[in-house]
């Protein structure tokens, strides 16, 4: 064997190796390649590797560090084609047959990790993903032999028998694996920032004068939104049947919105952008507005009344669609819009509709010189170009919720982290005060928080419509989702999932497996969403955390904990499992800024513990942005927060920034130390200590005061506590000690549940 090129050809094949761990195999009976990008690659960069290549007649064996490649040199084969991953004894593809390893089946575990599906529509709990490119096996495969190709502004389809397949033999080296992904498919765009905040949005007849009285509540009752959906209403949807009905539409219904502009004009006044639905179907009829625009646009006599098809496979058409309907809407003032597609997957040429919709859409957003947004569904690898995904009509359960944290999770491993859920559920389920907080909770930390609902009247999302203590913690959260803002935009413009699973990080520990509905949110925070009803004794929602190896701190309750373990931890409804390694700084606004805005106000998050250090990103907000950076620095021993002096295009900031830090778990009501910088130079606040969160002695009494259980339980747990000075044989002692009155005429045990959630407290730091 002798070292070779990373590209080999024969007749009908081509071997391309692009890196150590990931090569491309095609074959063409004409013997004709694809070099342009596709539907889902966009690049084919190669990595060097060292290669060595052994050719025997039509045969070829490839060797790498990552893999061996065997083929035959014929028509690919099951017999006749392997990769195999080296460093795995189940780690072989043959050509057309799935991965197979019965050993892990046996443990109930999956091969392939999981990536992601086109909706949730009508899901009530799990479904099937298709497959990412992670597997537990280390070798996985992106199959691009169906794509159109894109030359030009021209897609042309496939031809027949070609065939064009990517192995990933990564191992568990998941990050690497991902990057290669990325360096195929290209980068996610940045959004706008505001599209980080909360989005209002509801099926809903609402009339101009009504949603405007709704924002207005809204803003008097602190409850902020950056994003206004209108739903199908802003559009005529009573039509005469002879024209179908009324589901596709573009005319604006002006019995509702008298003043279109005005009224769109009116939400931007008010710090909201804001997204008409369309259901594209039906195309461009003759009750249309824009009909005359578009029939001129297609050559026809408007008088015929002829319907414009909806077919994006028609350049004809394309042009219309944009030039005559959505451009003249844009120019009114609407900033992007919710592309709800349910029409399948067919068309007159073979193409997905919803994958050319979503691709067209954020091309011509893009030659408006506007920044690519859409909220429509996922239409297969790649669509993380199309931010953002509009998961579908949720079943409002308690099911529903449970699955959305993991199916969030893993479409990372397909690349995509752009899923936005209808938060609180948008039809049938069960309306509930407890569900809709949590599913709140776990929107704050996703990609997108959008509240949605049905236009019935017990659906709709206000939190004055729940009782007093759920409004005032989904008020409470409302407003960190605002604050986050320059965090979630720094991290997303990393280029990679806001959120990922467990296993991205800690690909070696097995536990990390373990978690699905637990991920990392940015590279500062863990996150672990409640999605079961609280128990009835200790009025606690409950969620099992595996906490990496070092020492974390909850930002909410300031709790400490030592990792490289399993905890189930408890929360009331005032908050869920948000965690930070000592080091980690988090950025967040000062209340009231808009996330539209770079804030003249932060106030730091800092996990003490250890020195750490983070670069805060802004821009201009332009599709090609000018950016600037700040790099924050914490020295631990000095107790010191250093903001350094922006670098770039330090005319987008205020000129002066105060800045305050917060020490998570320390006392949360001292006064915060500040600073102020200007653009040209930096500031330094110390932070010392201001005497710790209440220890957990106090938090464990605060969970006896709380339970909703029988006196006696409360009276013997009460008892250990105040008696029993260390936190394990306080446990030991909770977990035996007899109870009795609690069941008359029974000597019992305390209640599981209070026992538990007393143990995570008292050893936390253990």
């Amino acid at each position: 064997m002798t070292p070779t090129p990373q590209e080999l050809l024969g007749p009908t094949w081509r071997i391309q190796v692009l890196g150590a761990h990931l090569v491309r195999f095609e074959w063409d009976p004409a013997g004709e390649f694809v070099d342009a990008p596709t539907q889902v690659v966009v690049a084919r960069p190669a990595s060097p590797a060292r290669v060595r290549v052994d050719r025997r007649g039509d045969a070829v064996q490839i060797i790498t560090d990552g893999f061996q490649l065997d083929y035959d040199g014929a028509a690919p084969s099951a017999s006749g084609l392997t990769v195999k991953a080296r460093g795995g004894y189940h780690s072989v593809w043959r050509f057309g047959q799935p991965f197979e390893n019965k050993f892990a089946g046996l443990f109930g575990k999956p091969v392939n990790l999981g990536g992601t599906t086109r909706t949730l529509d009508t899901v009530d709990g799990r479904c099937d993903l298709d497959d990412g490119i992670l597997s537990d096996l280390g070798i996985a495969i992106l199959d691009d032999s169906a794509s159109f190709s894109l030359v030009g502004d021209d897609i042309l389809p496939p031809r027949p028998g070609h065939v064009d397949v990517y192995v990933f033999t990564h191992g568990h080296d998941h990050p690497a694996a991902l990057a290669d992904l990325a360096a195929l498919t290209g980068p996610t765009p940045l959004v706008p920032r505001w599209a980080l905040g909360n989005w209002w949005s509801r099926y809903h007849r609402y009339t101009a004068e009504t949603y405007l009285a709704l924002m207005d509540r809204f803003a008097a009752e602190r409850l902020p939104f950056s994003v206004a959906v209108i739903d199908m209403d802003w559009h005529i949807t009573e039509v005469d049947p002879k024209y179908g009905h009324g589901w596709t539409g573009y005319s604006w219904n002006r019995e509702l919105f008298p003043d279109p502009e005005a009224f769109l004009a009116a939400l931007h006044e008010r710090g909201l952008a804001t997204s008409l639905n369309v259901h594209p179907a039906d195309g461009i009829r003759a009750f249309e507005d824009a009909y005359p625009r578009v029939s001129e646009l297609l050559g026809r006599d408007p008088a015929d009344e002829l319907p414009a098809d909806f077919d994006l496979t028609d350049d004809a058409f394309v042009r219309a669609y944009f030039e005559g309907v959505h451009h003249p809407l844009e120019d009114q003032g609407v900033d992007f819009w919710w592309l709800d597609w349910q029409q399948g997957a067919t068309s007159r040429t073979g193409i997905d509709p919803l994958w050319l919709l979503n691709h067209l859409h954020i091309r011509d957003m893009a030659r408006r010189g506007r920044r690519p947004l859409i909220l429509s569904r996922y239409s297969g690898p790649g669509s993380h170009r199309f931010p953002v995904g509009f998961s579908g009509d949720t079943v409002a359960s308690w099911a529903s919720l449970a699955f959305q944290p993991e199916f969030t999770a893993t479409a990372a491993n397909i690349g995509y982290g752009t899923w936005s859920h209808d938060i609180g559920g948008h039809l049938l389920g069960v309306r509930d005060d407890e569900l809709a907080l949590r599913w709140l909770q776990f929107g704050v930390f996703s990609p997108i928080n959008r509240l949605h609902s049905s236009n019935d009247e017990f659906s709709g999302k206000e939190p004055w419509k729940f009782g007093r203590e759920a409004a005032d913690v989904m008020g409470t959260f409302l407003r960190l989702r605002h604050a986050l803002v320059p965090y979630l935009y720094t991290e997303w413009a990393t280029g990679t999932p806001l959120v990922k699973p467990m296993y991205h990080g800690w690909p070696d520990e097995p536990l990390a497996y373990e978690v699905p509905g637990q991920y990392t949110f940015g590279r500062e925070l863990l996150v672990a969403p409640i999605v079961t009803p609280a128990d009835d004794d200790t009025r606690l929602g409950a969620v099992q955390v595996w906490l990496p190896a070092g020492r974390w701190v909850d930002v909410f309750t300031g709790l400490r904990y030592t990792g490289a373990r399993l905890i189930t931890m408890h929360r009331g409804l005032g908050s869920i499992p948000v965690l930070a390694r000592d080091g980690a700084i988090i950025p967040l606004a000062a209340d009231g800024e808009r996330p539209a805005d770079l804030p003249a106000e932060l106030e730091v998050w800092i996990a003490p513990g250890a020195d750490g250090r983070y670069e805060l990103v802004e821009d201009d907000g332009a599709l090609e942005p000018a950016r600037v950076t700040t790099v924050l620095t914490w020295d631990d021993a000095e107790a010191t927060l250093t903001v350094g002096a922006p670098e770039g295009a330090t005319e987008l900031l205020p000129e002066r920034r105060v800045w305050r830090v917060r020490r998570l778990g320390t006392d949360a009501e001292a006064p915060l130390p500040a600073g102020e910088s200007s653009r040209t130079a930096g500031c330094v606040v110390h932070a010392p200590a201001t005497g710790p969160a209440a220890a957990p002695l106090a938090r464990a009494r605060d969970i006896v005061d709380d339970a909703r259980t029988a006196v006696a339980n409360k009276m013997v747990a009460a008892h250990v506590l105040d008696t029993e000075p260390s936190p394990l044989r306080a446990v030991q002692a909770l977990r035996e000690a007899p109870v009795r009155g609690a069941v008359p005429g029974r000597v019992t045990a305390l209640p599981e549940a209070l026992v538990g959630a007393l143990t995570e407290v008292l050893t936390a730091q253990a």
